[in-house]
Order: structure tokens, then sequence, then C-alpha cells
């Protein structure tokens, strides 16, 4: 996400849909500190660009919020990023 400042102008200036699965990093079980701080700064950076987000926790939770993001990127013409928590995903091995 942090690369994507350019791209994410674009979405607020032509005002195309925009919905964004983003798995996560630097949370739980994260290995590597360095990715810490980009975990930490996700949401919020997305919501400086005008990006709203919607997290997901729980493997019962993910159906419900993919049926909310879509709705508000397609049917609201709401940007949104559906952040997929490194809890959910499960910790990074290498």
């Amino acid at each position: 996400v942090g690369n994507c400042i350019n791209t994410l102008g674009l979405v607020a200036s032509c005002r195309f849909p925009f919905l964004a699965i983003v798995t996560m990093c630097g949370e739980w079980g994260e290995f590597n500190p360095w990715q810490v701080p980009m975990g930490q700064a996700t949401a919020m950076v997305l919501g400086a660009m005008g990006v709203g987000t919607v997290r997901v926790e729980r493997p019962d939770e993910a159906g419900p919020a993919v049926a909310a993001a879509a709705l508000r990127a397609f049917g609201r013409d709401q940007p949104v990023a559906l952040l997929l928590s490194q809890r959910l995903i499960g910790p990074q091995r290498w």
C-alpha cells in the first residue's frame, strides 16, 4: 500500500470504482520487525487518500465484509480496501 499513493490519487481524480484486497503484514505473528510500521500505518494512509477500509479478523466475517466492501465500491462509488488481518491469514514463515 505504501507504494500506491499515485494510483490512489488517480482513483480520486478519475472517480472510477476501486476495491482493493490487502493482506496485512506487521501484525500478529510478524517475524520481520521492519514490517510493523507499515502494518500500523496502512489504514491511516488509505484514509488519508480517501479510501475507506473494511477489516476482517475472523473467517466468518470474510463473506459479509467482501459484500459490504463491494457495495461501497461499486454501488456507492466509494473507494474501499478490504484489510485481511495477519491473524486471519496466519503468521508468515520463511
